[in-house]
């Protein structure tokens, strides 16, 4: 009974101790905690974890984080067969090392040597001190704290990033590329052995200086892991003839702005994993930077690549410039991202948007002519109109006439909320202030995000933020897929811009065999600062810059003649042998007969006839009425109107009904032009009395200005009125100045103007083909 009494109180004497040393370690673990986590050398990484682009740490140091799985069995095996054959059985002190050491030190008089654990010696890196005994104390404390908080493998993994390799390099993973330009897992045995030795005499064993030197010692530690068969004997002898020529190497640099703006956007991350692939990243930034020395004496000096890929909506090569260190040429801009103006590069999202709202079909006839859009007179790029096109020649050429013209349909707030959503930063912050001159321009853009836009083309109309990173994260854009377009009208804007037979076409790739199967679209900014072109297939969206970030212009600066070779070469390069498939018509989509003359459904008189894809349900159903039946004379002298048709003498003839814009053009160019026959000038209507003899209003006369009246205006802000007073019939006149179009306008309503100086002729014309005219003298203040 005593006996089992004086157990029972050990016993709990012990747990009482043991609870107190428990207490005691946790108070001491608070007040004293374990160093901060060493800081790292930040490391952009591609899609397969290869390292793309390395930086010093905040020390200048190369330490970059060697991950778990990089650590190989081999590399765990020769560290702890040579550093700590108890790693994995001790608490962070070696009793047994503890004891021998101690032995030989006292036995030797000398100083405290021997016995560190690998987990003391990640004490000691982590907390460099002179080596006393005191110390040395401190590190077991330290041992074992580092112990308690972290598992074998962390502590191995711990260690391996610390460990000096000489200079400013530490860490397997910096030895493993800068010597062997490899990660530690893809390293032979005869290598690995080699970055297990060189620790314990950093400075005296340095790869590229002292290799005959390293070469022995590792061979002797080859054998000593043979002796103790700790690898395979035939692997042994092949690391054992391996020769030994490392030397120091640059850290890896490829992808240089991508890897500024990630290291930027995600500070203190030793690991960013993006989406490049590096064979396409170094083929893109050699083809960039090799066409861009050929521009040379042209005067352009930089360009800039993106490379999405359109089924994972990845970045797989990001060129921000020519060549990063080029300082003479801004080379550290980062192109993809600079805010530019994207001259063309917009038309097709504009048409795409009038086809699902049913405005227009491809072959809906525009017209193409002289026009001011109030006040504001667009101009094609080669200065010539073609006075009418169908929607698809529009794109093709690039027309920017018949583009303003679908913009003043559309309206600039629908388009620009369209590229809001399409994540276009710069249009969503000048929204308010963009007019028509946007389709032309006339706003910023990057190519970001202009390949971004391609790319919803590419995937049915669906805009996805391209990725930069897997995780995406704070980089790049977070906003969640959009359908900006129908599946249809993507469908037949690719149909267009895949389309060969166009001015657009580099000249020496016309006759070229490996011209890519693409649909492509190119754009070229006011001035000739910014060349543009954007390309796809169902595999891959790229878009290409090329031009001078000084903002410098050059006349040979245009997107089809020094943008699109570029483009041409990317995607024979990257995407040659990608996959034939092409894009089908999707269901939603289908045909019919239209007019070949307005592209509008078959009217009575129209005989000439072709197919055009339509939308069900959205494209316009208005038939046409090009063709007008009018009631002449019988010698077509004079045209009559209901009121005044004789009995007799007359006859029904076919009239073109075109636009008076379109009409004025063709006779300014001298092409044949068949007018309507003047009104009977012995109409009530027109002689302005009624059918009782009391004074009728004239069908349509000049309200304002008055004829022959003399107006004195302030250039800088006064405008002259122009109105009018029709007939009841009359829905829409359309305005002249000297003989040129000005714009249509409702019948009542005011327009306003800013006249030339000196003797001006007004001419105002209705839908019915009554015109008028006025003159006026106009002087300026």
């Amino acid at each position: 009974m005593r006996m089992r009494s004086a157990r029972k109180r050990w016993f709990l004497q012990l747990g009482g101790g043991l609870l107190l040393l428990g207490l005691l370690a946790l108070v001491l673990d608070r007040l004293f905690p374990l160093p901060l986590a060493p800081q790292y050398s930040p490391l952009v990484l591609a899609h397969d974890g290869t390292v793309l682009h390395a930086y010093l740490n905040p020390t200048q140091k190369w330490r970059m984080k060697t991950e778990l799985p990089e650590i190989t069995p081999a590399l765990q095996t020769a560290i702890i067969a040579k550093e700590d054959q108890y790693f994995r059985y001790h608490f962070g002190v070696n009793p047994v090392a503890l004891v021998q050491a101690a032995g030989r030190n006292l036995l030797g008089h000398g100083r405290t040597t021997g016995a560190s654990t690998i987990t003391m010696q990640v004490a000691r890196l982590l907390e460099p001190k002179e080596r006393t005994f005191g110390n040395k104390l401190l590190e077991m404390l330290r041992a074992t704290q580092l112990e308690a908080h972290y598992s074998k493998a962390e502590i191995l993994q711990l260690y391996l990033n610390l460990v000096p390799y000489g200079s400013n390099i530490e860490g397997v993973k910096s030895a493993a590329l800068l010597y062997f330009q490899q990660p530690p897992h893809y390293l032979s045995l005869a290598q690995t052995v080699t970055l297990a030795i060189i620790p314990n005499r950093p400075s005296g064993l340095v790869l590229g200086r002292n290799n005959d030197q390293i070469l022995q010692e590792r061979n002797r530690w080859l054998r000593y892991f043979g002796q103790e068969h700790l690898f395979p004997p035939q692997d042994i002898a092949d690391a054992l003839l391996e020769p030994l020529d490392a030397r120091r190497h640059p850290a890896p640099t490829l992808a240089p702005h991508l890897a500024r703006r990630l290291v930027q956007a995600q500070p203190g991350t030793p690991l960013i994993h993006s989406t490049l692939r590096p064979a396409t990243q170094a083929k893109a930034e050699d083809l960039a930077r090799n066409y861009v020395r050929r521009l040379a004496t042209l005067g352009i000096s930089q360009a800039a690549v993106l490379v999405v890929n359109n089924r994972t909506h990845a970045v797989e090569a990001y060129v921000g410039s020519a060549d990063f260190g080029d300082q003479g040429s801004s080379g550290q801009v980062d192109g993809v991202r600079a805010v530019r103006s994207p001259g063309s590069t917009l038309k097709p999202l504009l048409y795409g948007l009038a086809l699902d709202r049913g405005l227009l079909t491809p072959k809906t006839v525009l017209p193409d002519v002289p026009t001011n859009f109030q006040g504001f007179r667009p101009e094609n790029f080669d200065k010539h109109c073609q006075g009418e096109v169908t929607m698809e020649r529009a794109l093709t050429y690039s027309l920017n006439i018949p583009a303003v013209r679908v913009l003043s349909e559309v309206g600039v707030p629908a388009f620009t909320s369209t590229l809001r959503q399409a994540g276009f930063r710069q249009v969503a912050r000048d929204a308010p202030r963009l007019g028509l001159s946007t389709i032309l321009g006339g706003c910023g853009a990057t190519l970001e995000e202009l390949t971004g836009l391609y790319s919803a083309l590419a995937t049915k109309g669906r805009w996805t933020p391209p990725a930069l990173t897997t995780t995406q994260g704070a980089v790049g854009a977070s906003a969640r897929p959009r359908q900006l377009l129908s599946e249809a009208s993507a469908y037949l804007l690719t149909d267009i811009l895949a389309q060969r037979t166009r001015p657009d076409l580099p000249v020496d790739a016309a006759s070229s065999r490996h011209l890519p199967r693409i649909a492509w679209k190119t754009g070229t900014s006011y001035g000739r600062r910014d060349a543009w072109s954007i390309g796809y297939n169902k595999d891959y969206t790229i878009g290409v810059w090329v031009g001078n970030f000084s903002g410098q212009g050059s006349p040979a600066l245009t997107g089809a003649d020094v943008a699109s070779p570029l483009l041409f070469d990317l995607f024979n390069a990257l995407a040659y042998n990608s996959s034939n498939e092409w894009f089908a018509p999707p269901a939603s989509l289908d045909f019919r007969l239209v007019c070949a003359e307005t592209g509008l459904v078959p009217g009575e008189h129209c005989d000439n006839q072709l197919i055009d894809y339509y939308l069900p349900g959205a494209s316009t159903s208005h038939r046409c009425q090009h063709q007008q039946e009018v009631l002449v004379a019988a010698d077509g002298t004079f045209s009559y109107c209901r009121a005044c048709v004789p009995a007799v003498g007359y006859r029904r003839a076919l009239y073109p009904n075109v636009l008076p814009e379109v009409l004025a053009y063709r006779e300014a160019q001298g092409q044949p032009t068949r007018r309507l026959p003047p009104h009977n000038p012995a109409c009530r209507l027109v002689r302005g009395s009624s059918t009782d003899g009391s004074e009728a209003a004239a069908p349509l006369a000049i309200t304002s200005p008055a004829a022959h009246a003399e107006y004195v205006l302030d250039a800088a802000d006064q405008q002259l009125l122009l109105s009018c007073a029709a007939a009841a019939e009359v829905r829409q006149v359309y305005w002249y100045v000297n003989d040129q179009f000005l714009r249509a306008a409702n019948a009542t309503e005011r327009v306003f103007f800013r006249p030339p100086t000196g003797e001006v002729k007004i001419s105002c014309a209705d839908d019915h083909g009554r015109n008028v005219d006025v003159r006026v003298l106009v002087r300026q203040l």
